[in-house]
C-alpha cells in the first residue's frame, strides 16, 4: 500500500510540469533610438498569454548598439513591480562616468554569476544578474554600489516570483547623459511558469485519497472473497 501511495504521488508531481517559452517584443527587430541625454526615454511592451499561473523564472535579453553603457537605465515592470535591469552600468564613487562600452547583447537572469553593474568596459555579452539598484539614475556617483544591487528578477515581493505572468510587460530604457546615440535593436523575455503551489498540494492530496480508497476497497473485496471461500469449504465439509 505504501509503495502504491508513493508511486501515485510521484506520478502526480511529474504531471504538474513547468511551462516555458520566449516572448518577443511586438516587432523583434525594433531598432528604436533611445533619446540621447533625456530621462523621458523609450518604453515598449510585450504580452504573455497561455502560461501556467505562477512564475518561477524569468530572464530578459537586451540587444543594444552604440551610445555609452554608463549612461543607460533600463527597468522591467509588471503588476506593480519594477526591477532595475541597468542603472548606469559601472558608475561608482571611483568611476563617476561608468562603463565606456558602446552597446551590449546580454541576458539578464538570476543565474548569472556577475552583476551587470560590475561587468566592466567594452561591448558587453553573456549572462549577468540584473543591476537591481533601486535608486534614481541621476543620483550622485557615490550613491551607486560598484557591485550592483540586491533586487532579483525571480524574488517574491521585490521581483516577479510567483506572479501570474499572463499580461503585458513593459520595458523602459533611457539615456541619462548626452554624447552618443544608443539604439535598442531588440529585446525579449524568457518565462518559466508552474501551477500554483496550493493547486499542486490539493492535486496530490486528492490523488493519494483516491489511492487509499481504491486500496481499501480492494482489501475489503479480498476479505469478503476469503470469507466466501471459507464458507463454501465448511458447507462442503458438512
Amino acid at each position: 500500500m505504501k509503495r502504491q501511495l508513493v508511486i501515485c504521488s510521484l506520478a502526480l508531481i511529474m504531471a504538474w510540469t513547468a511551462q516555458g517559452g520566449i516572448i518577443y517584443s511586438p516587432a523583434n527587430n525594433i531598432n528604436a533610438n533611445i533619446p540621447d541625454g533625456s530621462p523621458s526615454g523609450w518604453a515598449g511592451t510585450a504580452t504573455a498569454s497561455g502560461y501556467l499561473p505562477s512564475l518561477s523564472d524569468i530572464s530578459v535579453t537586451l540587444n543594444i548598439s552604440g551610445g555609452y553603457n554608463g549612461d543607460l537605465y533600463a527597468g522591467l515592470s509588471y503588476g506593480g513591480v519594477l526591477v532595475p535591469l541597468l542603472n548606469r552600468v559601472g558608475v561608482s564613487s571611483g568611476n563617476p562616468f561608468g562603463s565606456d562600452g558602446a552597446g551590449m547583447s546580454v541576458t539578464l537572469s538570476d543565474s548569472g554569476s556577475v552583476n551587470i553593474h560590475a561587468a566592466g568596459d567594452g561591448v558587453l555579452g553573456g549572462t549577468y544578474r540584473a543591476d537591481g539598484q533601486n535608486i534614481d539614475p541621476l543620483s550622485s556617483a557615490s550613491s551607486f554600489s560598484a557591485t550592483g544591487g540586491s533586487i532579483m528578477l525571480d524574488a517574491v515581493g521585490t521581483g516577479f516570483g510567483n506572479m501570474n505572468p499572463n499580461g503585458t510587460w513593459t520595458l523602459f530604457l533611457a539615456d541619462l547623459s548626452g554624447g552618443g546615440q544608443s539604439t535598442l535593436v531588440s529585446w525579449s523575455l524568457e518565462i518559466t511558469a508552474v501551477p500554483e503551489p496550493v493547486n499542486v498540494a490539493l492535486g496530490i492530496f486528492a490523488g493519494v485519497f483516491v489511492v487509499v480508497v481504491v486500496v481499501r476497497s480492494r482489501s475489503v473485496r479480498n476479505r469478503v472473497q476469503r470469507w466466501r471461500e471459507a464458507f463454501v469449504v465448511w458447507v462442503n465439509a458438512v
